[in-house]
């Protein structure tokens, strides 16, 4: 069987693909990246229509990765996901951390939940990405109600059945009064590959890397 070994030719014929197969008119060039690696990451031209961005959240994301803001993670998945090659310092998680096993123990929460409460002193202008937890995204929006720091942006798109769906609907409806630029991906799909991706895409249009 023949088949294509060049990875150059391998991505420019899958975005040629995805483009011909997703409608991307009403998109900036910015978000038009970041639905088209979405796509790419699950292999789904269908998933474009429920993805979401707020009125900034391109430009406010691209922004503070241009600046080396810090990158926070639910997730290890979302974290060795996105591009080391792209970011000067590596992404924050902190959930394997000691203290938030001590924290999840003490009140009877999720440790991703515990995890977003050591974010607190790095909330400020950061990226946000959270890819599998909806409950770390339900903690950081009680975090920002309450007073903590706004992040540059929150890619919201964790996955599942419990909470998942609810969680991106409540980050949806609040955004506006909460005043924070977000990009989610609507319903039960979402997940480590799709959240990392997004974050990918900002970097990829700071060095120029459009498709």
């Amino acid at each position: 069987m023949i088949y294509e070994i060049n990875p150059q030719a391998i991505e420019q014929e899958s975005f040629r693909q995805i483009r011909a197969l997703t409608d991307l008119a009403n998109l900036t060039r910015e978000q038009q990246q970041v639905v088209m690696r979405i796509v790419h990451s699950v292999g789904m031209p269908e998933v474009a229509s429920s993805v979401c961005f707020s009125a900034q959240a391109c430009e406010s994301g691209i922004s503070a990765l241009a600046r080396g803001a810090n990158i926070l993670c639910d997730v290890e998945m979302v974290k060795q996901g996105i591009t080391k090659r792209m970011i000067n310092q590596p992404p924050l998680c902190y959930l394997n951390d000691s203290r938030a096993a001590e924290l999840a123990q003490a009140s009877g929460e999720t440790r991703s939940m515990a995890a977003v409460e050591l974010w607190r002193d790095q909330l400020a202008g950061s990226v946000v990405v959270i890819g599998n937890a909806p409950t770390a995204l339900f903690r950081l929006l009680e975090l920002i109600e309450q007073g903590a720091d706004k992040p540059a942006l929150i890619i919201g798109m964790p996955v599942g059945f419990v909470g998942a769906a609810e969680s991106k609907q409540l980050l949806w409806d609040q955004h506006q009064n909460l005043g924070i630029e977000c990009i989610t991906l609507l319903g039960r799909q979402g997940g480590s590959a799709v959240s990392a991706a997004s974050c990918n895409a900002l970097l990829r249009c700071i060095r120029g890397e459009y498709y």
